[in-house]
């Protein structure tokens, strides 16, 4: 099948590659700060730390599991391997979901919210240095 030039797509500007690559840069410097200073100073990855964090925000301190696999942005696998490890060191738990028996809630554990609240400074420090105000 032969391809008309009217079938492709039209060329990115250069402003929007510039913009993109400048996104794509600002959000590799900021993960990788993130990842070290979460890392060194609580023990946490950018993904547990995110987890957290949207649970500590959330009503009763709990989520369904894939409401937060999508907040995230991780696949349902990756959030329960995650949630594994989160549990295995007594930061989150599973429970039945009421509304949904086949449905699991994550719920931050007390344990949770204080490694929250210990490294919730450390990952506002490093957005405020790396990211402009607006």
């Amino acid at each position: 099948m032969r391809v008309t030039s009217d079938a492709v797509p039209p060329v990115a500007p250069d402003a929007a590659v510039a913009a993109w690559r400048e996104l794509a840069a600002c959000h590799a410097a900021v993960s990788a700060a993130l990842e070290h200073e979460l890392g060194e100073r609580h023990g946490l990855c950018v993904s547990d730390f995110e987890v957290l964090d949207r649970l500590a925000e959330s009503p009763e301190r709990k989520s369904r599991a894939q409401d937060l696999a999508d907040a995230v942005h991780l696949s349902q696998s990756a959030l329960s391997r995650l949630v594994d490890r989160l549990a295995k060191t007594g930061l989150v738990e599973r429970c039945a979901c009421d509304l949904d028996r086949r449905g699991v809630n994550v719920v931050l554990t007390e344990a949770g919210a204080r490694r929250h609240d210990e490294a919730i400074r450390t990952h506002r420090d490093v957005l405020a240095r790396y990211l402009p105000a607006r």
